[in-house]
This record gives C-alpha cells, structure tokens and sequence, in this order.
C-alpha cells in the first residue's frame, strides 16, 4: 500500500491540475480590427464557484474575468460542474485578457481520514486563448493536511508559470491514449519560492526555489488521473499487479521534462538521537545537452558533532528503460499476483551510466563529543575512576549509603587524589576526505551491470580508523598516523560465458606501496549478486579460479615494517633482513611442497625482502575450468592447489 505522504502528494498535484484548468477558462481575444469590436470587451464576474474534479473541490467565492465577449450566464454555464461538455471543447470557447481570483482553495477528502486543504491567494492568468495561459501567478497559498493520525502543514511563496497549454493538460488527464502519441507541453516554465512544509514528527522541508522548463507528456490508457489512482492504490497480499505494474510504466514512459532545478534545499529533524539537518545548495536535472542528467551541488549533513559535505554529485548517462520495459513485460503476463520476486526487482534497475562525487569530507566526533552522545547509563562515571576488579564486590551495583555530616571541612594539605582517577585529554576531531570518486557502469543484464569500474582518488583518513582491519590495521603500529590511498576496481561480466573478469583491483598508499590485483573467474552469472544467503552459498560451488596476477610495489612500507619488527626482537635491520631472506628461500619451498613453482615463490620473495622494490606472482589453472572455490576451501595443504597450477614469480 501507499505512504500517506503519497497519495497526499497525488492529491497535491490533482488540486493543481484543478486550479490551472479553471483558470484556463478564457482566451486572449483577437487583435481589434475595428473600434465595435472593443465595445463588446467587458469584465464580468461570477461567485460562489464550486467544481468538483475526481475527489478533488475547487472553490472560488469570486472570479472575474476582464476583457472578455462573454455574458455573465455565458461564463457561469461554462463553469457549471455538471456540464457535460467536455473541458477541452469549453475551453476553445473562451476568451479573456485575464482571469482573477483573490481566493481559490482546493480540498481533497480520503481515503479514511485522510484530509489536505491548498489556498492560493491572488491569483492572476493572462493572455488566455482557447485553452492557453500567456502567464499564470499566486502570490502564495497554504496547505494543512491530515494522514491519519499525522498532521503538517505548508506554505508557499510565489508561483508564476508561462506558456500553459491548459487544453492539452486536459486531455492528459482525462483523454485515454495509447501512449505513442507525440509529447503534448504542458508548461512552457514554472517557477515556485520559497516553500515551507513541516508535519507533527518533527520533520521541515524547506525550498527556496524550484524551476522546471518544457514539461509535458502523452496520453496514456487510463489517461493520467486514472493511471495515479491506480499507482496510488497500490497492491496488497491479495491485489494483482499487473494493473499496477501497467500504469507505472505508462506514467514513466509517457512523462517529458525539459529541465528542473532547486535550490535552497534543507530537511531537517527534531530526532531524539540529536537534530538532523540535511542541506542541498543546488539540484539540477536536464534531459539533453552537456549537462544531460542529474547534479547536486553542496550537500551536507549534520547530526549532533557529525559533519559531513560533499561538493558535488552529478548522475550522467542514466535511463528507466530497463524499469519501463520490465513494468511492461509484468503487466502483459497472462495471470498475475501480488508483490515482485528478487529477480524482478534486479531487472527494475535502470541504466546508471556514470556517477561521480567530488570534495567530500566527514568531520568525526572527537571521543569526548561521542561520549556525550552515549547514553548516561553507559557512560564511566563522571569522576572517571575506573573499577578495579580485585576489590570486594567490584562488579556490585553502587548502594549509596548514609554520612554522618562533618562540622569541620577538610584542608587542602588532607586531601590526598586518588591513585585510580583518571584524566583523559580529547582527541581533536578527525577527519575523511575524498578528492573524486567516479563509478562507471555498462548496461544491465539481469538488473546486474556488464561492466563496472570504480575509482577513487585523493581518499585521506587517520590510519587509527583502520584498527582492527586485516593488513591496515597495522599501519599505526609502523608510524603511519594520516593515509592518502587511490583505489580502482574494474570488472566485466560475461553472462554467455559466465566468467567475471577482474581486469584490474589496485589499492595504492603515499609512502606505503601498491597492491595490483588482476583475474579470471568462472561459474559467475548475474543471479549470484542478488546479495542472498542462497546466492553466497551457490558462489561456493558454481565458482572457480581461472587466472591470477598479484604484483606488490613497495614505496616505503617494508622498510617500516622491518625496522618495527627488529625493535621487537632486538635485533639490527640487517640481521633480520637475512633471516627473512634464509626463510623465503628455504621455509616458503617447504610449506609450498618444494615443487618447482614453489622454489621459485620462494626465490622471487627472497630477492624482494633483499631489496624490496616490485614482486610479480601470475598463476594459471591447468585445468580450462579453473579451480573451484570449494576445492580450494577443501584443499588439504597449499602444496595440492600449487600442484594444479602453472606459476611463474619475478622480483624487481
């Protein structure tokens, strides 16, 4: 089922439709050809205006159209909302230089208890001819709401739209189609400011301006209105989904937007974890040109001490045709049934194209500032004495117990600290910061890319945050306090044939190395990413090891590595380098089963400890097939896998 917000939001745009095809009622006359013609021009205005539009109420007290050829009854005949001429014909009969109206509101009732009402104060459309708006204005309006127990309310500044094609928005919203028709324009530009909404959670959204260029669309089967009833209604346990399906894919397919920007957006939240404020300078979408896409600039996010500011977003490439097509092949099944499987939502993926993020930094609380966050009964006592276990009934809730008050208070010389406080000076505040991150992504199979490739650059953070991890985790403990890392990730995926390709996985560090990392695995398909325990599991006995080419690049590293190790072991760099050396030629032979590769393992790691600079391994499965991963996790000894190997091991 829908989210109230939802169906609020339908009714929102229902009562907008509303408000603009009552003020389409009027055309522009025709430029005077002759002076009794501008005797039959006058302002006439009708009252107490009520026109019902689906679940929608339009009420205007007045309205006056100036400039006009029509009579009074003439004009309230066209209003009337029992007409049965459609609004497209009446439309075509109207004309007017403007149409005023100094209060319109818009109610909407259900379903349930559900209830929005929308008033627009001052609104003026001029230039009206046959169904077309030169110009429309508000000065603003208000909206209150009720969804269920949940209440908000709203305003909005001013709203100003040009070039209305009203006619055409009726027929969109009333008119079936087949949805092939040609793009009907609806606003030449819309312009709204500074919007305010807040609901009784807590929750404020505020925008200071939108701006939307060249939209319109098609006419679809159920016409627009019925096409959002149906998506609002959405399905439950018992519902069919394909008329769902059917109509979510018109509406998508049929929309056309020339362009949108906003700017000036911030949500913010009264959480009881700590206030939430979430900003965004500027968003922009464009269907063609340079910038054809979407784009955000200056987010940012703050909850409590957490800071976090990302310069900019920009989605470029991007395309719903693998949803359309998808919603459409549900919808033409010849039986249908409720919700969609894991297969189905892959496949309702669209296209992503290119992503790229820029200057991005996180601010991290201090631990002081953490602390506070936590919550008082998990926190160390406000003295900072730490228990000692040995003591009697250490780990016993404290009991407050009686004093007797004393008269006399102690000296300064009497009072003696306790040896067990502590005092703990707060770390600053660190910091992450990322230059660029781009994700480039090939078209979808199965809702799975064929191709991906991730890069990040310029990825700095304190290498204390890493404690814990496998291999990073050391770092600190080499002197490495701040890290500067690139990574690239680049991989394809060969539904035919099943293999993934690992063309390239690199993770590189400033005075710390390289790590390259390059492969091919078989008995991979799409059906494996959906992220489940059975997929993991079925990873397990469908994947294999084909090729592996693993090079290390030392750039500092192993120097700090060795001189930690021999303040360790006291003993002097050189001498434990030997060792190391002595263990590489003999010991790794050894473990490896002293076949040939593992003697040349073994030399190459021997000449890299002696002088380290780049070590080579690349390891091809003699079998075509590969080695499966549960052979691998099975194998009894290294020496077994080596044994199916072709390996060949190079240093410097």
């Amino acid at each position: 089922m829908n989210h109230p917000k939802a169906r609020i939001r339908l009714r929102s745009a229902w009562a907008t439709t509303g408000m603009l095809v009552l003020l389409g009622l009027g055309s522009v006359p025709a430029p005077l050809a002759a002076q009794e013609a501008a005797a039959a021009v006058q302002d006439v205005t009708v009252t107490d205006v009520m026109l019902p539009l689906g679940g929608t109420l339009l009420k205007a007290p007045k309205l006056t159209a100036s400039g006009t050829r029509l009579s009074k009854e003439d004009l309230a005949a066209i209003l009337r909302p029992d007409s049965a001429v459609p609004w497209e014909q009446r439309l075509a009969k109207l004309d007017a230089g403007s149409l005023t109206i100094p209060v319109l509101t818009s109610e909407n009732a259900g379903p349930g208890d559900n209830r929005q009402t929308v008033t627009y104060r001052d609104v003026v459309a001029r230039d009206i001819r046959a169904g077309r708006v030169g110009e429309l204005s508000a000065a603003g309006a208000t909206v209150s709401a009720i969804a269920g127990p949940n209440r908000s309310s709203g305003t909005y500044g001013q709203v100003r739209a040009t070039d209305l094609d009203l006619a055409a928005l009726s027929r969109l919203y009333t008119v079936p189609g087949d949805g092939k028709g040609p793009v009907q324009r609806v606003y030449g530009t819309i312009q709204v400011s500074d919007v305010t909404y807040s609901d009784a959670r807590g929750t404020t959204v505020k925008i200071a301006r939108l701006d939307g260029r060249d939209l319109g669309g098609r006419q679809v089967p159920d016409g627009w209105s019925g096409a959002f009833a149906i998506v609002a209604g959405g399905f439950d346990e018992s519902s069919d989904r394909r008329p769902l399906a059917g109509a979510a894919a018109d509406l998508i397919a049929a929309t056309s937007v020339g362009s949108l920007e906003m700017q000036g957006l911030s949500v913010s939240d009264t959480d009881p974890k700590g206030p939430v404020l979430f900003e965004i300078g500027r968003a922009a979408y464009s269907s063609s040109g340079a910038e054809g896409g979407t784009t955000l600039n200056n987010l940012s996010l703050s909850r409590g001490p957490l800071r976090i500011h990302v310069g900019r977003v920009a989605a470029l490439g991007t395309s719903l045709a693998p949803t359309v097509a998808t919603l459409q092949g549900i919808a033409a099944e010849p039986t249908g049934g409720p919700g969609f499987s894991d297969v189905e939502m892959r496949r309702l993926t669209p296209t992503l194209g290119n992503l790229t993020l820029s200057d991005l930094s996180i601010e991290l609380p201090s631990e002081v500032e953490a602390d506070r966050a936590t919550p008082r009964d998990l926190r160390p006592s406000a003295r900072g004495v730490l228990p000692d276990p040995s003591r009697p009934g250490a780990g016993k809730a404290f009991e407050p117990r009686a004093v007797e008050p004393r008269a006399v208070e102690p000296r300064a010389a009497d009072i003696v600290a306790d040896p067990l406080a502590v005092t703990v000076s707060p770390r600053p505040a660190r910091r992450i910061a990322l230059r660029e991150a781009n994700l480039a992504f090939g078209p979808p199979t199965e809702g799975v890319p064929s191709a991906t490739r991730v890069t990040l650059s310029g990825l700095t953070l304190p290498a204390d945050l890493l404690a814990g991890a496998p291999i990073f985790g050391m770092l600190p403990v080499y002197g490495y306090r701040d890290l500067d890392l690139d990574l690239v990730a680049d991989a394809t995926l060969d539904e035919k044939a099943r293999d993934l390709a690992l063309r390239e996985v690199t993770i590189s560090g400033r005075d710390i190395g390289t790590v390259r990392l390059s492969g091919l695995l078989g008995g991979i398909g799409p059906e494996l990413f959906s992220g489940t325990l059975p997929a993991a599991t079925m990873l397990m006995f469908s994947g294999s090891a084909k090729t592996l080419d693993l090079t290390v690049e030392n750039a500092g590293l192993f120097e700090r590595f060795l001189a930690a190790q021999s303040k360790d072991l006291s003993l002097k760099p050189d001498e434990l380098r030997k060792e190391y050396v002595t263990a590489s030629l003999l010991g790794v032979p050894i473990i490896l089963g002293n076949s040939a590769a593992a003697k040349g393992i073994g030399a190459a790691m021997g000449q890299f400890v002696m002088k380290p600079g780049k070590l080579a391994v690349h390891a091809k499965s003699k079998e075509p097939a590969g080695i499966g991963f549960i052979d691998l996790g099975a194998a009894r000894s290294p020496a077994a896998v080596l044994d199916r190997l072709d390996v060949e091991a190079k240093a410097n």
